[in-house]
């Protein structure tokens, strides 16, 4: 009968390409993680892996084995999860993801109100692109997400959180920063300073620049809002910084952050999770719990 554990042997594998990494990731030795391997395989009458001297591949019938070792993992793991949230629902692990553009500028004003509103979950918080905690989501490594809801994520199961206004930010001496009341149209031929691709953020800023006639500043692209947010203060150039990261920085003597009238550019903060979920109603419960949270921070 195959083992569960042989499947995560399998997986670790694909993911590392390296027997020794991928023992250290199972918590195993080397020689027990390569010794079960071969079993598997002489169990299938398959050869699943490659073995060369610096490195390890799978074969295609390891690729394509690989795959359904993975469903198997997660519905083993949600099989769990179901057991565990019929003894309580709201007590256990969490795994909660985030985007890294959201995290730091969030989870100060939610996780004292989630910590109270359920004391006997145990939150692990996991920052990541959007691609890759959506993957992660998909194979059951995370149970919840919080990150702007984008057409991507169609096959999850999503709950609007709240939206989150995008601020305009300057240096104390552009042009911009001494009007009253800012447009998108204010934007018509601005060179925008944009973080790097892969973050959605980007694409969300952009959307609107693109529409108000602005262009992308190609001269650099910034990994973070930190960097963002120096690059301006430096007099490099203007961005569009989320409401929440401006927030903290308002008296900022370099930097002017100007909000926009009607109609205001937002992005939409969603909770996100698999379809047939087990533990709803710790999902309700954080819903409720995050905009409570929110409600008078964000206007």
């Amino acid at each position: 009968m195959i083992k569960l554990r042989d499947l995560e042997y399998l997986t670790a594998i694909d993911k590392h390409k390296h027997f020794g990494k991928a023992a250290q990731s199972c918590f195993v030795s080397q020689p027990t993680l390569s010794g079960q391997l071969m079993k598997l395989e002489e169990q299938l009458g398959l050869q699943l892996v490659e073995r060369h001297r610096r490195n390890v591949m799978l074969t295609p019938a390891g690729e394509q084995l690989v795959q359904e070792a993975r469903k198997v993992l997660q519905a083993a793991g949600q099989f769990e999860s179901c057991a565990k949230a019929l003894l309580d629902p709201f007590a256990g692990d969490l795994h909660l993801g985030l985007i890294p553009t959201l995290a730091p500028y969030l989870l100060p004003h939610i996780m004292a109100e989630l910590n109270t509103a359920l004391p006997n979950i145990n939150f692990f918080l996991h920052e990541n692109q959007t691609k890759v905690l959506l993957q992660q989501l998909d194979e059951g490594k995370l149970d919840v997400l919080i990150l702007p809801y984008l057409e991507e994520m169609e096959k999850f199961e999503s709950y609007q959180l709240f939206d989150e206004p995008l601020m305009l930010a300057t240096p104390k001496n552009h042009r911009l920063a001494h009007k009253k009341e800012l447009t998108l149209s204010d934007l018509h031929n601005e060179k925008i300073l944009t973080l790097a691709d892969g973050h959605c953020l980007k694409d969300q800023a952009m959307g609107y620049c693109f529409s108000a006639g602005a262009k992308e500043d190609n001269s650099f692209q910034a990994t973070s809002l930190e960097t963002l947010r120096h690059m301006v203060a430096s007099g490099m150039g203007i961005t569009l910084l989320p409401a929440l990261a401006a927030q903290g920085n308002l008296a900022s003597d370099t930097i002017h952050y100007g909000p926009f009238k009607e109609p205001v550019p937002v992005r939409g903060i969603s909770l996100v999770i698999r379809p047939n979920y087990s533990r709803m109603q710790c999902v309700r419960a954080i819903v409720a719990s995050v905009r409570k949270s929110i409600k008078d921070i964000i206007n």
